[in-house]
């Protein structure tokens, strides 16, 4: 390293162990030297860089700068001129055209998807609800949106992992079960590692499912069903991000969970067994019982009693709303302040008229125990405002109020 070093050779030990290495293209090497200023790192190119001791001497602002720019003026870095440069391109109107490029861009690839969703498509979903379990493999990007299909599948019914192809070829094979199938995601579909792994895998006798945008790339040739994605382009402008390819993979993992889903049978009480955590969570797993009124905050009254006292009952509860149940307590009808005003408009009535004339007898009701869910799904789909919550023995044990189900965000 000796020749390669001019001036004094006093450097401190990091530098002294410095190897440098030859310039791949030109087959010139770095050298170091001493100049007044520093240390000097001579790099092939336009710059010179200083290398500085730490703690860095307060000349040097902290900083690696070309040599021969003055100490602190940082308006001659090029990297920040090209960025004011890009700022000044970059107007308001610039930044909402290219975000709703973007956008539009993605929603293309995903519309689609309606090409890619056909018979490979239709022997994917039959070939996966028939398997013990679903692997998901996939590198970078592709491995990303992989990881969020599984947690998909997994939360709708369908028993699946994420494995890494690197790791799988480190042992993580292990994991998989006679029957699984596997779904590969790699948009080029040339992936080293992944496409590693696949022959392993169809020699052990798994089944693969590729999601891919080459239909003749290695990974669809490895596949038992390769599904084409359709996306020839990114929403980046220069092609390279994946924006478009991993939009239309999501949603196609999305169709296929979902797909997957209705075919087993998979209803809104499986899914919150399986998701009892968060806020999502706590509304899944709300029963009526969680939030109905009960005890005195109930209207409960006799069929036979007048108006008067039904009304007295209502007012009381603010609720707009009474139980009428027969001789032996249980649900005989139910009356509302909107029965009250149809009655008044029909006429015939008096405070003294029974309750059991008016009343809507075999009104809906809920049970205890059914989910809130299904008791808000009620109250909108018939346009109501309360509803009777009723015992396995008829009785009306309490009452749902639409303003409860609006508090507990189920409206």
């Amino acid at each position: 390293m000796s020749q390669l070093l001019t001036g004094k050779q006093i450097l401190h030990p990091p530098l002294q162990e410095m190897r440098p290495r030859p310039h791949a293209a030109a087959g010139l090497v770095p050298r170091l030297a001493l100049a007044s200023q520093g240390p000097v790192l001579d790099i092939p190119g336009p710059h010179r860089l200083f290398l500085h001791r730490q703690p860095f001497p307060p000349q040097a602002a902290g900083s690696l700068r070309p040599a021969g720019h003055p100490q602190g003026d940082d308006s001659l870095a090029e990297p920040q001129q090209d960025r004011r440069a890009m700022n000044a391109r970059m107007t308001d109107s610039r930044i909402l055209s290219r975000g709703r490029m973007v956008v539009k861009a993605e929603a293309a690839a995903v519309a689609g998807l309606k090409k890619a969703v056909g018979k490979s498509f239709i022997r994917a979903v039959r070939l996966i609800a028939a398997a013990p379990r679903v692997a998901v493999v996939g590198v970078g990007k592709s491995g990303l949106i992989g990881r969020k299909i599984a947690a998909t599948l997994a939360s709708t019914g369908t028993p699946s992992v994420f494995l890494h192809p690197v790791e799988c070829l480190h042992g993580d094979m292990g994991m998989l079960s006679k029957g699984d199938v596997v779904l590969a995601l790699s948009h080029s579909g040339e992936t080293e590692e992944t496409n590693k792994l696949l022959p392993y895998l169809r020699r052990q006798g798994f089944t693969i499912v590729s999601f891919t945008g080459n239909v003749s790339s290695r990974m669809a040739k490895h596949s038992n069903i390769a599904i084409d994605l359709g996306v020839r382009a990114e929403a980046c402008p220069y092609n390279i991000v994946p924006t478009s390819s991993t939009a239309a993979m999501l949603a196609l993992g999305d169709a296929l969970a979902i797909t997957l889903m209705e075919l087993k049978g998979f209803t809104s009480s499986h899914f919150a067994r399986l998701h009892p955590g968060g806020s999502l969570g706590r509304l899944l797993n709300l029963s009526v019982r969680d939030i109905m009124r009960k005890g005195k905050d109930n209207p409960v009254i006799e069929a036979g009693a007048p108006l008067s006292k039904a009304l007295k009952v209502m007012t009381a509860t603010k609720l707009g709303a009474v139980s009428a149940v027969d001789g032996r307590g249980r649900l005989a009808g139910f009356f509302t302040d909107g029965d009250l005003r149809r009655c008044l408009q029909a006429g015939g009535i008096t405070l003294s008229t029974p309750l059991s004339a008016v009343m809507t007898r075999s009104p809906l009701r809920v049970a205890p125990e059914a989910p809130a869910m299904e008791a808000a799904a009620i109250i909108t789909s018939r346009k109501i405002d309360n509803l009777p919550v009723v015992d396995s023995g008829g009785r009306p044990v309490g009452i749902i109020d639409e303003r409860d189900l609006l508090k507990e965000g189920l409206l």
